[in-house]
């Protein structure tokens, strides 16, 4: 566990690990069928995002890297195959990291979410449109903001000083 995370116990951070197959599982079965395309991507970008993130996540990437692909394999056989059913208990529980991420520095948490959000958006666009166009249906574009998860109080300094 990294320095940033420590003020969490094992469970809650592996709650947070585990978020990024729930992620991926909510997004890529949302019509109904988990690809390997979608799945491949998936891994790639926890893997880019090990050593291409903002210093307060790319340990926690790492970490959520070594076990990505079983966990995301594990997640597929555990819920069931109905979309809309897997969609409900996936939601359900991602809804309960909000008490986590609270505990956590107000940055971190910001940070957390939103590599959240980009990361469904990422496994959204890995399939489907016409040459990058119109890859993301309108069942997974009402999910890439992660509606169950609430927002983060939280004003970077970039945006502070614009």
């Amino acid at each position: 566990m990294t320095e940033y995370f420590k003020i969490l116990t094992e469970e809650e951070y592996d709650k947070l690990k585990d978020a990024i197959a729930l992620i991926t599982v909510l997004i890529a079965g949302v019509d109904g069928e988990i690809n390997n395309e979608e799945k491949a991507w998936a891994d790639k970008v926890t893997k880019i995002r090990s050593y291409n993130m903002s210093e307060d996540l790319i340990g926690f990437y790492q970490e959520v890297g070594k076990d990505f692909q079983s966990n995301l394999d594990h997640f597929i056989l555990a819920f069931p195959n109905n979309p809309e059913q897997r969609t409900k208990l996936i939601s359900d529980r991602l809804s309960h990291l909000n008490p986590i991420l609270a505990k956590l520095e107000p940055s971190v948490a910001y940070h957390l979410l939103k590599s959240y959000k980009s990361f469904a958006k990422h496994v959204a666009k890995s399939t489907g449109g016409f040459l990058g166009f119109f890859a993301i249906n309108k069942h997974e574009a009402a999910l890439i903001g992660l509606p169950m998860i609430d927002p983060i109080a939280y004003t970077p300094e970039e945006e502070e000083e614009e």
